[in-house]
């Protein structure tokens, strides 16, 4: 099972848009406590406290290393980071996350939705089936929406936003800096891929209302400063060249609130395709 998990999900990132995703960047600070250890697309947050970090998501399978190597870079030991959270269960932010709670001992805190999945290893996913597979891992505890992750003085909320798949979780924390509060947004995904069947599928009867409570959720969220699962959500590229600047360029309530607002668009515009 972990073989052939291993060789389909390696399979599936060496196609040239999964490629691109995953190509090595600098880490650097986004603000305060966290910081940025992911690649050029798919990515990865460390919150660093004084008793040790929160790693958000794991890449892909090849993406695991990298995240370690950058955790190192910015004067970290990979062996400090005590929490394993996860945006959702897909290949590409769920792949690496079994190599890396091995390599930490961290403990692996997921949404109830997403366990089964992550368990399966991404096998019998209701909208991909088997096609994207990566090594199974079973969360340490279960979180449900609202549930607070605190570590070191930092409190993280699970806010589940479903859809995209069961348990997909979007991630929240309130930092101070300059001395006023930023409310930090880690959006899960809201995204509708062309494969998707939200209508009349089955294996996920309700993907539908799960979509329109998430647009709900992600519309009240107080944001400031606006991250999430892909970098092209949020102009990643473009704003990591002006990282520790004045202004900083993460601090994108405006942007937030057009990226929800598109998605929701699309997501609605999916629903009444004839392909839906």
């Amino acid at each position: 099972m972990w073989s052939a998990a291993l060789l389909l999900a390696l399979v599936a990132q060496s196609d040239p848009v999964s490629r691109s995703w995953n190509q090595p960047v600098e880490p650097f600070r986004i603000i305060r406590n966290i910081y940025y250890v992911g690649a050029s697309d798919i990515t990865a947050y460390l919150i660093a406290t004084p008793k040790g970090h929160i790693l958000i998501d794991g890449g892909f399978v090849e993406t695991a290393p990298m995240i370690l190597d950058n955790v190192k870079k910015l004067g970290f030991h990979p062996a400090d980071i005590r929490i394993l959270l996860n945006s959702h269960a897909h290949y590409d932010h769920a792949g690496g996350l079994a190599a890396i709670k091995t390599a930490t001992g961290a403990t692996f805190m997921a949404s109830e939705g997403d366990a089964p999945q992550l368990a399966r290893g991404g096998k019998d996913d209701p909208q991909f089936g088997d096609r994207f597979l990566f090594p199974p891992i079973t969360p340490d505890r279960l979180l449900r929406d609202g549930d607070r992750v605190a570590l070191g003085g930092t409190i993280v909320v699970a806010h589940i936003t479903a859809g995209h798949t069961r348990g997909c979780t979007t991630w929240t924390t309130t930092v101070r800096e300059g001395g006023r509060a930023y409310d930090v947004v880690f959006v899960g995904s809201p995204t509708v891929p062309p494969q998707y069947r939200l209508t009349n599928n089955a294996l996920y009867p309700n993907a539908v209302d799960d979509y329109r409570r998430q647009f709900a959720t992600l519309k009240a969220l107080p944001c400031d400063v606006f991250l999430a699962s892909h970098g092209n959500f949020f102009a990643l590229a473009k704003k990591r060249k002006h990282a520790g600047e004045t202004p900083n360029p993460f601090i994108d309530p405006a942007g937030y609130r057009k990226f929800v607002g598109e998605m929701e668009k699309a997501f609605e515009k999916k629903v009444l395709s004839p392909a839906s």
